[in-house]
Formats: C-alpha cells, structure tokens, sequence
C-alpha cells in the first residue's frame, strides 16, 4: 500500500522560554490519523520546558517521555510526574487547564506530545487525568510498550472514546518485523531515531508516514547498524470534521470564539491550576479570517 510521508515543521511551544517542537500533525494535507489529531516530537535537548497553565476542549493529552521528567498540574487537582515507559492521559471534556514544567534534575529532555480528537458523543464529558505504566514486551528484534490499544498481544487498560493504537516501538539493528494490526485502522509510524521502512518506504529521523486502512499486516525493518525508535499510532478513520485551532478543538468557528471567550473572562469552565509559580498564559487573536472544518 502507497505510504504518504509527512515531514515536520518546527515552532515554538508555551510562552516567552519556548521550546522548539517538530510538530508533524496537523498539516495542510492531512488533519488526522484516526482520532489522532495533533504530534509533537521535541529533543533531545538540552533546553527546559516551562508551559503555564493553558486551556484545552474537546480532546485528550497524550504525553510520551523518552528521557527527562516533566511535572504536570491540572485544574481538577491532578499532580503528576510524566516520565519516560509511562502514560500520562488528559481528558480535556468541556473544560481543563493544566500547567507542563520540566523538573530541576531533568538534564536531557526528549518526547512526544499527542493529542486525540474527542467524538461529537463525548467532547463535552467530563475532565479527567489518568496515569498508566505498560508492560515492556519483548520478542525477536523488537522491543514496545503498548499505552493504547491492542498489539503483539498485549493490552492497554485505559479507556478511550474511540478506538486506537499506540505504541512504542524499538528495533534492534537490522531487525525486520511483520506487525498483524487492525485492517479497518489508519497508521501512522513517527520516527523517533534513526531510519525506518513501513512496507518498504523509507522513513528518516522526525518523519512520519501514513497508510490508510485495508491491511492487516505491517512491516517494519530497521536498516540502521544501532538500535532505532519510534511510535505507532493507529485508528478506525475519525469520521467528523474538527476545528483546531490554539489549545481549543471543535466543530466550528463559532464554537473556538465562545472558548477563547469564556477562557479570557476567567470561566469556571476551565477553572484553576494550583501551585503553579507563575501567570497563566493569555489566548493569542483569533485569526481574521473564518475557521473551517477539517477532517
């Protein structure tokens, strides 16, 4: 099957000490891959992350640590530390703030920051925070961590509102593998390190390749002499159409304005990070022109 390659742009996340992203979801020519709807790829770096409280709707948080630490706050009173093999799960619903700082002792800081569109059902559910810790499989070649979904025959607990895959993936020099995956998902692979083939198109470092649904078997080979990592994201096509745009996700222009709106005015909507050192960050200006669905 073709497989489309998107490469990443860079920009920068949070406010006056940015960091610099590669963010390959969205783009112009693709908005999804399932209900996947956003990935950012940061590090290794030397540099820290210090995002302040900020809003979110209509999604959830997905963050994935290589290396580092990161202390996350959240306004329904959540405190947690995301580290590397460990999911740390948002559940935006109608309304959440939460803050994302790197710890002092974090000295290398390298992950992926995903988020998952919410169904039309369930985007205004409840906010919620969930931590999980998978089991590190291991077979001929091949080293992952399943914190979403089914492969390899292991199990993610955490429950989502729409079926999905998502997996860490490590290769061992020269290892080829064939994946048995759910033929009525769309794929995607972001690589982490190194080079990667997806059914024999070739991947480097920070692209992402996307195939859509249709087969039931994937093929990975890692043609590097050291070891190569990436993430494997899947799910059945979204089926809705979403306007992203900020930290805000809905179905139309007029459902980002009431956010920014209520957010701006201090809503109980998105209520209050505690012990967070700082300002929260303000909305940037809505753009001039009217904000379309995409899906």
């Amino acid at each position: 099957m073709t497989i489309e390659i998107l490469t990443p742009r860079e920009v920068p996340l949070g406010g006056p000490r940015a960091l610099k992203v590669r963010r390959t979801l969205p783009q112009r020519q693709r908005s999804l891959i399932g209900a996947w709807c956003f990935a950012d790829h940061y590090g290794p770096d030397t540099s820290s992350m210090d995002v302040p409280p900020h809003p979110h709707t209509g999604l959830q948080t997905v963050s994935w640590l290589f290396s580092g630490e990161i202390e996350h706050r959240d306004s329904v009173g959540s405190h947690a530390m995301v580290r590397p093999g460990e999911l740390n799960l948002m559940t935006a619903g109608y309304g959440i703030s939460h803050s994302e700082t790197s710890t002092p002792e974090t000295e290398i800081l390298h992950g992926m920051q995903l988020w998952v569109a919410l169904p039309a059902r369930s985007r205004f559910t409840a906010p919620t925070f969930e931590h999980y810790v998978p089991r590190t499989h291991t077979s001929q070649g091949l080293t992952a961590r399943v914190f979403l979904g089914s492969l390899l025959g292991e199990t993610s607990p955490v429950a989502t509102f729409t079926p999905l895959l998502g997996v860490e993936i490590v290769l061992d020099a020269g290892a080829r593998v064939t994946l048995d995956v759910d033929p009525t998902f769309e794929h995607g692979v972001i690589v982490d390190q190194g080079t990667v083939t997806m059914d024999e198109t070739v991947l480097a470092a920070a692209e992402l390749g996307y195939r859509e649904p249709g087969d039931s078997t994937l093929d990975l080979h890692n043609p590097n002499r050291e070891p190569m990592r990436m993430l494997l994201l899947g799910g059945p096509p979204f089926g809705e159409q979403i306007v992203m745009w900020w930290n805000f996700v809905g179905r139309s222009h007029e459902d980002v304005v009431e956010y920014r709106a209520a957010y701006e005015r201090g809503s109980e909507q998105f209520g209050t990070v505690e012990g967070y050192p700082g300002s929260r960050l303000h909305a940037p200006a809505l753009p001039n022109s009217r904000m379309q669905p995409r899906g």
